[in-house]
């Protein structure tokens, strides 16, 4: 009997092994997937590129279109203006974010280069360098030798630890500059198109500057607002503060457009 219930009691200890086994792995498959959401990994690698240029593309346009209506332009003259401003400056920042960051890869893969000739040429003086390195982390005795030792052991850890410890620079192997300059030109035209659609339907100015500033803004919030999936921004107040600037700009430019029109009498 006494053999039985131990038996048993194995039996009971081993499926509640198993039980507490299954939770952990699913308690750490969901706190992943938490974490995940939390520091925004699935944001998208062009996601910044495309929030970025469909704002600037917003409140541009609508700049030059709140410009033109204030100096009592015609329709066609708003929409050839809103057109001009949309290929131009779009194409502008596609071009700007596609040759900064090739520049800022080629920069990054020439200081890999200079690293990995240190490495192999001065390399005492690159193991000392790790040393004073993980020195200033809090690291000493045994533990700072054997840190040095596993990190110079492996070619590439070394190299990676210098880039980012010395230099201070992290690389960024997803995505390409030509995808990053297109993702901007993209967004920024869709998104310029939004102020200039209801004078292309040949609706009165009276009718169609409502229209656009409606579109606009809500727009510009819900763009804004999408900031925070790449700022450390509340998103209401990243929608806002893009809002604002919108409005901004917008009086800005047809203030402008009503004071040249009053003083050259367009």
């Amino acid at each position: 009997m006494t053999q039985s219930l131990s038996s048993h009691e194995h039996e009971l200890e081993a499926a509640l092994a198993r039980k507490a086994k299954l939770l952990h792995n699913k308690v750490n498959s969901e706190w992943r997937l938490l974490e995940n959401a939390w520091h925004q990994r699935q944001t998208g690698t062009y996601l910044a590129d495309m929030i970025f240029g469909a704002n600037d593309g917003l409140v541009t346009t609508f700049a030059v279109v709140a410009g033109a209506v204030g100096a009592d332009l015609s329709t066609v003259v708003i929409i050839v203006l809103g057109f001009a401003n949309l290929l131009a400056d779009g194409a502008s920042m596609g071009l700007g974010n596609y040759l900064g960051k090739k520049s800022e890869q080629r920069f990054v893969a020439k200081q890999r280069l200079r690293e990995a000739w240190e490495i192999d040429n001065l390399a005492a003086i690159e193991q000392d360098e790790v040393r004073q390195i993980y020195r200033q982390k809090g690291f000493s005795g045994p533990d700072l030798d054997r840190a040095v030792t596993i990190i110079t052991s492996n070619k590439k850890v070394w190299l990676d630890t210098m880039m980012y410890e010395e230099l201070g620079l992290i690389e960024q192997p997803n995505g390409t500059p030509a995808k990053h300059g297109w993702a901007t030109f993209v967004a920024f035209s869709l998104a310029g198109l939004l102020p200039i659609v209801p004078f292309v339907f040949k609706l009165s100015t009276l009718i169609a500057l409502p229209i656009s500033i409606v579109t606009t803004f809500i727009a510009l919030f819900l763009i804004g607002s999408s900031r925070s999936k790449v700022s450390a921004q509340r998103w209401w107040w990243a929608g806002g503060e893009m809002l604002v600037v919108g409005g901004i700009a917008a009086g800005l430019a047809y203030g402008t457009g009503a004071v040249l029109r009053a003083v050259f009498g367009i």
